[in-house]
């Protein structure tokens, strides 16, 4: 046998490169949406003999086809039919355009657009996790978190803690972490949580050992804690303490999280489930899991849980925002850490700026994944020559995510605008329609942007050649940073 391998090697590594190869091209061909993306990597797999096949296997593969069971549980995720908002109530609020957007989203996110909901904005850290501790302490049935990161720092201490004693006091505590996220801290979270009863599962792989192939590149970028079936929590913050000015003092990082109530509360619980059945293989549930319907009464909020992700609810949010684009009449205001849109988001942006729609872009001056922020400025002059204007916000990095269009019309939660949220995380939104809150979101945008130093086509073409190149060479790697 080894002198049979001693003599035909080449012509078995070469077999085994060409059926690689044939295998890896044969998926890249039959899965790829994008045309550019088939044939870029079908070249990567043919020019790199073994290289390229392992490389789309490690980074290629960019759907999960998981069966949606609990979804489809009576009593599971589904929020009750009189909550659900009409198209007349719509077209009569906020009008027939908004209307035919909510059309859209019944269509392609799958979870409905409900009245009767209540959203209190948590401005810092601080607020954000104290509401959090508070209302995991008085948790009377049961308690599930997803996170990308969790840190074991001391507010992840703070947290882990609370958890472990809820599970001491009889509530049901499942806990779901990125399997990358994870690895932010060493030891990870996830350990300290075990040693105290607490069922902990990482998304998508392991800690110790690695990812699960071939779905490596795709993560859980979702923030969600449901407690009781009745208050949810989500947004744009991780659990760690860089986000606090208790410990971190005055240079913390800033984002924005939500307090939610109302039927789309089931909707929240349903996404995160479905993700712990997936990583767990534990479908939740039983008396500690139902949903209680919250009573009814007058229309308040309307709103609509939005997950996308690499599974069926691939680019849900890509889809929403382009219809969102299509129907603005006066303004936009994006304030988002990773603006990366892909060519069609951009498209849909200057076609809205040609209109004669205000849009007003913010981004931190100061970011904390660097190649990410050259990429980004990178793409800025197909955004500013097109009646567009970007800011850069000044003071620490701000990672909120707020979308908001004619002052009443919200978007907000975890997906950043880049390739990644957009078609390789799973990402959790919340569709908002409502004066006042998208107001005040206006606001807070608006009070950043105040502050904020205008970026320029001039200030852009003024800077070295050289450093020009560089960040165009790390744009073509965007897809992937």
């Amino acid at each position: 046998m080894w002198g049979i391998l001693q003599d035909y090697w080449p012509h078995i590594l070469a077999v085994i490169s060409i059926v690689m190869a044939a295998i890896a091209s044969a998926h890249a061909v039959m899965t790829k949406d994008e045309v550019r993306a088939a044939i870029g990597w079908t070249g990567v797999i043919i020019l790199s003999p073994i290289v390229g096949p392992l490389l789309y296997a490690i980074a290629g593969v960019n759907r999960i086809r998981r069966a949606t069971l609990l979804a489809q549980r009576p009593g599971h995720g589904r929020s009750a039919t009189h909550f659900h908002a009409s198209d007349e109530l719509v077209a009569d609020r906020f009008g027939q355009r908004f209307a035919a957007l909510k059309t859209l989203g019944d269509r392609v996110v799958h979870h409905p657009l409900t009245a009767g909901n209540g959203i209190e904005t948590l401005r810092t850290g601080d607020e954000a996790y104290g509401a959090m501790l508070e209302a995991i302490a008085a948790a009377e049935r049961s308690i599930i978190l997803e996170s990308y990161i969790f840190d074991r720092d001391p507010i992840g201490l703070r947290v882990a803690d609370a958890l472990i004693a809820a599970h001491r006091r009889g509530i049901a505590v499942r806990v779901l972490i990125d399997a990358v996220g994870a690895r932010y801290s060493v030891p990870s979270i996830a350990g300290h949580l075990r040693e105290g009863g607490v069922a902990v599962d990482v998304f998508n792989g392991n800690i110790i050992v690695g990812l699960k192939l071939p779905y490596a590149n795709l993560r859980t970028h979702r923030k969600i804690i449901v407690v009781d079936g009745a208050i949810a929590f989500t947004g744009g913050m991780n659990i760690r303490q860089d986000f606090t000015r208790e410990f971190a003092g005055e240079a913390y990082a800033h984002d924005t999280h939500f307090r939610l109530t109302g039927p789309v509360v089931a909707d929240l619980f349903a996404i995160a489930a479905e993700d712990w059945r997936f990583a767990a293989g534990e479908i939740l549930t039983g008396p500690a899991w139902e949903i209680v319907p919250p009573a009814a009464g007058e229309a308040s909020v309307l709103m609509r849980a939005v997950p996308s992700g690499p599974d069926a609810y691939l680019e849900t949010n890509h889809k929403l925002l382009m219809g969102v684009l299509s129907v603005a009449r006066h303004s936009v205001r994006i304030m988002s850490p990773y603006f990366l849109p892909d060519q069609e988001l951009i498209s849909a942006i200057v076609t809205a700026a040609r209109r004669g729609v205000d849009i007003d872009i913010v981004v931190p001056s100061v970011n904390n994944l660097v190649l990410v922020d050259r990429a980004m400025t990178a793409q800025f002059d197909q955004i500013l020559k097109n009646y567009c204007r970007i800011w850069r916000s000044t003071g620490p990095f701000d990672h909120s995510k707020l979308f908001v269009v004619d002052g009443c019309w919200a978007y907000v939660g975890s997906s950043n605008l880049d390739p990644r949220s957009l078609r390789l995380n799973f990402e959790i939104d919340v569709e908002i329609l409502d004066h006042d809150f998208a107001r005040a979101i206006e606001h807070r945008v608006e009070a950043v942007k105040a502050k904020a130093t205008k970026v320029t086509l001039a200030g852009l073409r003024a800077r070295p050649y050289v450093l020009r190149l560089i960040d165009r060479l790390i744009w073509l790697g965007s897809p992937y940073l």
